[in-house]
């Protein structure tokens, strides 16, 4: 399990700083590998134009027409397809020689040698150009003349064995490149290719670097012409030594060869040996194998020859890799088996022990259960105790306010009974009966007594219960509202619902409280029922509630 985990963390590890570490080339390199992908479409579009130019061959009229088109034809297939390249400069010549104008013939025949150049047949080619004398061609071709020679001793000082005769090519090569420099005029893509490889002969790789990235930022090139922009300047960076950079070029130069379908290239190689020599095996091989695939159907044996002398070497390794890969991954396959086999043990095992933790879940959640139920019981019954001690706590507190108003009461009562048995025994010695009769039967003192007992009952309830009022109110329907005739005094419908908040409910009692009939009672309490703004049968439990919550946060 150990193993297990370490090997996981560095493959976690791995892809972490690969994500991290990601840099320009990585992009480039991640679109190279999508232009292979779409290969098949840009092959698709080389042969749309083929065949459009074709058609057009077919439909010329005359020779020097017929001509443009196959010479059209040929630039198509030179860097594609060498043979058939070869078989359009024959057909060039023939055209050529039926409209008997010697620049038409030179120029067929400078194909040809071109061709001939490009599959390592110098001797023809140096043949061929042997048999032009440049000052019987117009000023246009001059500088595909010196350029075709400039290529063809190129070759022979790279394949030359004897330093003199490397030496002798090598010049010829430097003439004929001063020669297309003077030709060209400045600006052109071939002056600029041709001034930068000679300032890399030079030793001025960074003087060459500056030209082609000013031409380059100054013109807007086709894929091709940028392919070999993009060449040149990995030749320069190769020299100056700056690694990365020569591969973004190198990158760059085959993303365009592959968009513009030519198969006769140089820096596809060029990025798989740099690749090799980085690690990247794998990827290597692949570009490898796709240049190796190009020059042959291109029929390019210069490439061929370049290719042959480290595409073995490579197939071999990758080969070898790959065989090295497999057993690795038949050791894999075993260990993972082996672990496999562990795991199935390890989750059977484990499948055991989660019944028995399951059965002793359920045995939990049983006593749990059954623990809440009593818990349950007991906070219902909490409730109940609290309710019955806040009301306790309130009942003792109304007694004590009642009995300590109540012997005030009594007090006023006594010594008003006093001053008016005096006033009666004074009336009876003076023997005033009219006055007498007269004073018991008016009611004027009973109604002041009244009106005092009921004053004295709001101030002390509302002392009480100082929200009553607008407690009350919440519990009616808002236009229903009752209004106090003046602060501290409660209406009739108050008093009857203080009394229900004070425990007397029945109707009779609270009729005599309130010396009204228990009719009147029953439809105050009623029309006030109606009004309430929630269920009507709830209101006097809700008026009961009235206070509590306050006492109970005290």
């Amino acid at each position: 399990m150990r193993t297990v985990l370490i090997i996981l963390l560095c493959f976690f590890t791995t892809i972490s700083a690969t994500a991290y570490g990601k840099t320009p080339n990585d992009s480039l390199m991640n679109q190279l590998d999508q232009v292979i992908a779409n290969r098949d479409i840009y092959l698709s579009l080389k042969e749309k134009r083929l065949n459009q130019l074709r058609n057009e061959l077919s439909g010329a009229t005359d020779d020097r027409q017929r001509f443009d088109f196959l010479n059209h034809l040929y630039d198509e297939y030179v860097s594609f397809n060498t043979d058939s390249a070869y078989n359009i400069s024959l057909r060039e010549e023939q055209v050529a020689r039926r409209t008997g104008d010697n620049t038409l013939i030179a120029n067929a025949l400078m194909n040809r040698a071109n061709i001939y150049s490009a599959t390592g047949m110098y001797y023809e080619t140096l043949s061929i150009m042997d048999s032009i004398h440049r000052k019987d061609l117009p000023e246009y071709l001059h500088p595909y003349y010196f350029h075709i020679l400039r290529t063809l001793y190129g070759h022979l000082a790279d394949f030359a064995n004897f330093d003199g005769v490397k030496r002798h090519y090598l010049d010829l090569t430097d003439q004929y490149r001063d020669s297309i420099i003077s030709v060209n005029a400045p600006g052109t893509l071939a002056n600029v290719i041709t001034r930068a490889d000679m300032l890399n002969k030079k030793g001025k790789a960074e003087e060459a670097v500056r030209v082609l990235n000013e031409y380059i930022g100054h013109n807007d090139l086709s894929e091709h012409d940028h392919a070999i922009c993009a060449w040149s300047l990995a030749e320069s960076y190769e020299q100056l030594g700056d690694h990365d950079k020569r591969k973004e070029m190198l990158l760059r130069s085959s993303i365009s060869d592959m968009k513009s379908s030519v198969r006769e290239y140089m820096s596809l190689r060029a990025l798989a040996m740099m690749l090799y020599e980085e690690g990247d095996l794998n990827r290597a091989y692949q570009l490898m194998t796709i240049a190796m695939d190009d020059a042959t159907k291109c029929n390019a044996r210069l490439r061929i020859i370049e290719l042959n002398d480290t595409y073995p070497k490579i197939n071999s390794i990758y080969i070898k890799t790959v065989q090295r890969q497999k057993r690795t991954l038949e050791w894999a396959i075993a260990i993972i088996t082996i672990l496999s086999l562990l795991l199935l043990a390890m989750i059977f095992y484990l499948r055991k022990q989660m019944r028995r933790i399951a059965r002793s879940r359920k045995e939990t959640q049983l006593a749990y259960d059954s623990l809440n139920k009593i818990t349950e019981q007991l906070k219902v019954t909490n409730e109940h105790l609290s309710e019955a001690n806040v009301s306790i706590a309130e009942i003792s507190e109304m007694k004590e306010v009642y009995i300590g108003r109540y012997m005030d009461q009594c007090l006023i009562y006594i010594e008003k009974l006093d001053a008016y048995r005096k006033s009666i025994g004074r009336l009876i010695g003076d023997n005033r009966m009219d006055e007498l009769k007269k004073m018991i039967k008016s009611s004027t003192l009973v109604d002041n007594e009244l009106k005092m007992f009921y004053d004295q009952f709001d101030k002390t309830f509302l002392s009480l219960f100082p929200t009553f009022v607008t407690d009350f109110n919440t519990l009616l329907m808002p236009d229903e509202a009752i209004v106090q005739k003046k602060p501290g005094t409660l209406t009739p419908e108050l008093r009857i619902f203080a009394l229900i908040r004070l425990g007397i409910h029945d109707s009779d009692r609270i009729a005599t409280f309130l010396r009204y009939s228990v009719t009147t009672i029953y439809n105050y309490r009623t029309k006030i029922r109606n009004k309430a703004c929630g269920d009507r049968n709830r209101l006097e439990a809700e008026v009961m509630k009235i206070g509590r919550v306050n006492r109970n946060k005290s």
